[in-house]
């Protein structure tokens, strides 16, 4: 379903990890064993969906038997009250995982919602919205899975997808020209993509092979500068510190890429609900 993913592991990693050794011990005591629920799994606000079919895949560990229907797809836009999903199985087995999946799907649909956000926000400027590497260790696929079905584009998943240097490579190299001659000398076919600050750092990175540039924390009219100077020889992409109430006057400019770390780095979790009724 999704690239590079595990979903039965990560299904059953969050299942020990809510599970422990005894199991739902309330469910156990309080719930007999033949009960069944019929439930509705609801969003409380305007959301972008993301992760449905990995919070029923929860449903359906515990309960093979599950009757089990998903009602909006990844990447739609579902208005507030919506039913995302109609669930009808064994009561205890529901309620051992109901919070696994309604935490996935959430979070997932936080990130997807908050992504949208920005998507709107820079549309008909000819910019493109990327996602970073500010991710939660061990959840970064789906994070940028998520990402993508806000709309953004996925830049490096790994440190091994691309040759970024950043102002720290930029150090122990002196100058901005040497770690770009360096990092050309290496022989890596991978493109090289250098981090300036300074507009005059950039005709000596375009010079020793550059073939993107990132700039770094560049307000409005130095973007504009900088884009005028390059006339369209790479691409460039905005970066750092950008947000929501700035984020369409920095794709005005011209730039190629806008890189937001916010969407997977602070996006909040979204108000879903699964309410239950015996069956």
């Amino acid at each position: 379903m999704i690239t590079g993913f595990d979903l039965d592991g990560f299904v059953t990693r969050t299942l020990a990890e809510d599970l422990g050794e005894g199991g739902d011990v309330t469910s156990a005591a309080t719930i007999p064993a033949d009960a069944r629920f019929t439930a509705t799994m609801n969003c409380r606000e305007e959301i972008v969906v993301a992760g449905i079919e990995i919070a029923a895949t929860f449903f359906r560990r515990l309960d093979p038997e599950v009757t089990l229907t998903c009602e909006v797809a990844d990447g739609v836009r579902a208005p507030a009250g919506a039913v995302l999903m109609r669930i009808e199985g064994g009561a205890a087995k529901m309620l051992t995982a109901e919070r696994s999946a309604l935490n996935t799907l959430q979070h997932l649909s936080g990130i997807a919602t908050l992504t949208r956000r920005y998507v709107d926000a820079i549309q008909g400027t000819g910019a493109i919205l990327l996602d970073t590497r500010k991710t939660i260790p061990g959840l970064r696929v789906l994070e940028k899975y998520a990402a993508r079905m806000g709309g953004a584009q996925n830049h490096r998943m790994r440190l091994d997808d691309g040759l970024l240097i950043k102002d720290n490579h930029v150090a122990v190299n002196g100058s901005v020209e040497a770690a770009v001659a360096r990092a050309r000398a290496y022989g890596s076919k991978l493109p090289v993509q250098v981090e300036v600050d300074r507009i005059e750092q950039i005709e000596p990175a375009l010079a020793a092979g550059a073939d993107r540039l990132l700039l770094d924390n560049m307000p409005p009219p130095v973007l504009r500068e900088a884009v005028a100077l390059v006339a369209g020889r790479v691409p460039l992409e905005a970066s750092g510190g950008v947000r929501l109430d700035t984020i369409r006057a920095i794709a005005e400019t011209g730039v190629t890429y806008v890189s937001v770390g916010r969407i997977t780095q602070s996006a909040p979790a979204v108000d879903i609900g699964l309410d239950f009724s015996l069956s």
